[in-house]
């Protein structure tokens, strides 16, 4: 779900002409950035790529990874709300650029919940007996 709505968000916003307001020059960054990386990052886990590279603590590095999406997706929907009601505007601009911003902040609250959910992951919380391991 985080992929398709990221995608939306940069292609609402790269559907305007956002060119001459630097606002939207930060939010198309974050938005294609993390729309990258989290395609990068699902496909490694369609492929089971992260098997042959258990050297990294994948738990980790997802949690991490959630945690900064969120921080800067809270800037990026905070600058694009921001920016909705410019004075460079074309027929359409304001309905791209307001769904823009009502899909940021969506993306922003799913990178939220990523991020409480790969916690809840790295440290354990919730398992049971059948899925926990103990080791002596």
């Amino acid at each position: 779900m985080g992929p398709v709505l990221g995608l939306l968000v940069w292609a609402l916003i790269a559907s305007t002409y956002y060119q001459p307001i630097p606002a939207y020059g930060w939010v198309m960054f974050v938005a294609v950035f993390f729309w990258l990386i989290t395609v990068i990052l699902f496909v490694m886990y369609l492929l089971q790529l992260q098997m042959k590279l258990h050297m990294i603590p994948w738990s980790v590095v997802v949690m991490i990874f959630n945690a900064a999406a969120t921080v800067l997706y809270v800037t990026a929907f905070i600058t694009c709300s921001a920016a909705v009601q410019s004075l460079i505007r074309l027929p359409g601009d304001y309905d791209k650029r307001a769904a823009a911003s009502f899909f940021a902040c969506v993306v922003m609250i799913a990178y939220g919940a990523s991020t409480f959910f790969s916690f809840q992951a790295w440290k354990g919380f919730g398992s049971n007996a059948a899925t926990s391991q103990v080791t002596d």
